[in-house]
């Protein structure tokens, strides 16, 4: 199964990722099979995010599944998802890792 996730580069507390077409099985800075854009999110406003969207709608018409964290950033540039993504981004919303706490009943005055 290909998926479209990213090879991490940079040094320490200065992070930048590059956009890649790869077999699930390789590992996380592994070979790929295209690389399709990169995303600095330490860069300037506006120079943070650079896909290739073309390629990116091919690999996801061919049946490539992408990462969470690129699912988003695809949907936020305008692009769009497969479906099974866009439910696991609707269900991974409404999941909280820190849940609020529940509001406290005022007391009855009595």
């Amino acid at each position: 199964m290909v998926v479209l996730r990213f090879k991490r580069f940079g040094r320490i507390h200065k992070p930048f990722y590059r956009l890649c077409a790869t077999d699930k099985r390789a590992p996380r800075d592994g070979a790929v099979i295209e690389e399709l854009g990169w995303y600095d999110p330490t860069g300037p406003e506006g120079k943070q995010v650079n896909f290739d969207m073309d390629r990116v709608q091919h690999w996801f018409a061919k049946g490539a599944q992408p990462s969470l964290t690129v699912a988003n950033l695809v949907k936020n540039l305008g692009g769009a998802i497969p479906a099974a993504s866009a439910k696991a981004l609707a269900v991974r919303s409404k999941v909280s890792r820190h849940p609020k706490p529940a509001a406290t009943e005022e007391k009855k005055e009595g």
